[in-house]
């Protein structure tokens, strides 16, 4: 216990967090009944968690390292749990989405420490190990949350995908007391300014920009409230990148990103991210609305995905020291790519095999892709920006699902809005609504005897726009594991010939002693 109680309190965590991400999406119709909430408002439930775990995680990461992982994860610990508390009680949607935004900032702290605290918690093939076991509670705790959710929620009511963290945040605390060590944390004067404007106007970029991925779902891309936002984003990108060049104590050092390994990692976990979880809410969403599912059951067809990435995720952890990164990370994304192409065959009358082996392919690369990165990521850096290192690794992750889950909300309804044309008095709002999970509303509004004929043109409406994201992001995966071959070769070959010319050099100056 003493040796792997650590790593049992880090996952603790880490499941939480990420369980909490995906767990509200079969309850919101739960929600919106009992709180009385519009769709716009439900929409936030899911995304101020997303926004505000995405926008505060570099921040916390490199707060860390001034002040200590262990104290900072604690901390995000205990903010988490009383949220989770206040999340189940609240009484409106206005208490509910601003407890959840404080939960996100609780999570973000807790996400930002967790591998730099096994880095600095084990060495050698038990910290392979230990990477290994948090890439796969990582890889099913995202996939794992409707299914929690629909068992809750349909056992307890929805106030329970929120009580049930109270007592798994108590045991971590007390467990990361006991057992996990503190690192050494520099003496104050080593420590440095915070990088405050950094903060800020990373901040200002991360919610800027989901944001306007967020609005485009309602207004379109080109509408003020999608551009504004976007406009602020760039803005606030282009500033941050200026001041992180001139401050002293940045929060993000972007000579980190000329590393090809670390820059690897973070394209890698950003990509899969994006492409393996991002459509999988809209999927649950057509399971439910569509085919007659309901959120139990909508979870359980997600479940072999989830367990399929855990398996491997857990070998990947023993064998991890053993395989090539140029090998294994790229390898892990076209799997992705080929589950994502896999569940790309949706028709209207029926989902077919392929998406259940689509989304077993994406399990099972993800399951590779987790740890791999996260083992590059923290390996390619110096022990001194441990928790940048985390903090941008995770932040990318995050940035990954949440873009992904955004921006593919966008191009499903607008897939479906094309197919809907022509056929609907108003193709814009019959696509909200069945992208939000109202098929049913539309149903209603029918004749009688044309419901079957609408019952069928919805179904090839949602499929049209599921398969249209899945080819997307499967071209995306691809691409990213392109990159990342050349990218973790070039840096294979740099490293080869740089161990060549030093044993030249010393060949040389053996020489030079014996004559």
């Amino acid at each position: 216990m003493r040796k792997w109680g650590p790593l049992l309190a880090v996952c603790l965590g880490t499941f939480m967090l990420l369980l909490d991400v995906t767990i509200t999406v079969v309850a919101l119709p739960d929600i919106s009944q009992e709180l009385h909430t519009s769709a716009s408002a439900l929409a936030w439930v899911m995304d101020g968690y997303a926004l505000a775990l995405a926008a505060a995680l570099l921040t916390l990461g490199t707060v860390a390292d001034r002040h200590g992982q262990r104290r900072v994860y604690l901390v995000g610990l205990a903010v988490f749990t009383l949220a989770s508390l206040l999340c189940g009680l609240a009484p409106s949607a206005i208490v509910l989405i601003a407890m959840r935004i404080v939960q996100g900032l609780g999570a973000a702290a807790m996400f930002a420490t967790s591998l730099s605290l096994l880095r600095t918690t084990y060495t050698g093939r038990d910290r392979a190990a230990a990477l290994g076991t948090w890439g796969a509670v990582a890889s099913a705790a995202a996939a794992l949350g409707p299914l929690a959710g629909g068992v809750l929620t349909q056992v307890f009511g929805w106030g329970w995908i929120f009580f049930v963290n109270i007592p798994v945040g108590v045991l971590a605390v007390v467990l990361t007391l006991r057992l996990v060590p503190a690192p050494v944390v520099r003496a104050s004067g080593e420590r440095g300014r915070v990088d405050v404007p950094g903060m800020l106007l990373f901040a200002a970029f991360a919610s800027g920009l989901l944001y306007a991925m967020i609005r485009a779902h309602e207004g379109g891309w080109t509408s003020p409230g999608t551009l504004v936002p976007l406009v602020v984003a760039v803005l606030a990108l282009i500033a941050f990148v200026l001041v992180q060049r001139r401050t002293t104590h940045p929060l993000l050092d972007l000579a980190l990103l000329r590393r090809p390994v670390f820059l690897a990692a973070l394209v890698a976990i950003f990509v899969g991210e994006f492409t393996a979880y991002g459509f999988m809410a809209y999927t649950s969403v057509w399971l439910q609305s569509l085919t007659g599912l309901s959120p139990m059951g909508a979870g359980l067809v997600m479940l072999p995905s989830s367990a399929a990435s855990m398996v491997v995720a857990l070998l990947a952890g023993r064998l991890l020291h053993r395989v090539a990164a140029r090998y294994s990370l790229p390898l892990g994304l076209l799997l992705v790519a080929a589950g994502a192409f896999a569940q790309s065959f949706l028709t209207a009358s029926s989902a077919g095999l392929t998406l259940l082996a689509g989304m077993v392919l994406s399990g099972i690369g993800m399951g590779m892709v987790i740890p791999q990165s996260s083992h590059l990521a923290v390996e390619a850096v110096p022990q001194e920006r441990a928790g940048m290192a985390s903090g941008a690794f995770t932040t990318f992750q995050q940035l990954g699902y949440a873009l992904g889950v955004a921006i593919f909300g966008t191009l499903v309804a607008s897939a479906a809005q094309s197919t809907l044309t022509g056929h609907v008095a108003d193709a814009h709002a019959a696509s909200q609504q069945l992208t939000g999970g109202s098929a049913h509303q539309l149903l209603d509004q029918a004749p009688a005897g044309g419901r079957q004929a609408m019952d069928h043109l919805l179904r090839t409406a949602f499929t049209h726009g599921l398969n249209t994201v899945a080819v997307i992001g499967g071209l995306l995966a691809v691409a990213a594991a392109l990159f990342c071959a050349v990218a973790l070769r070039r840096q294979a070959r740099g490293t080869a010939e740089a161990q060549a010319d030093a044993r030249s050099r010393a060949a040389r100056a053996t020489d030079a002693v014996l004559s």
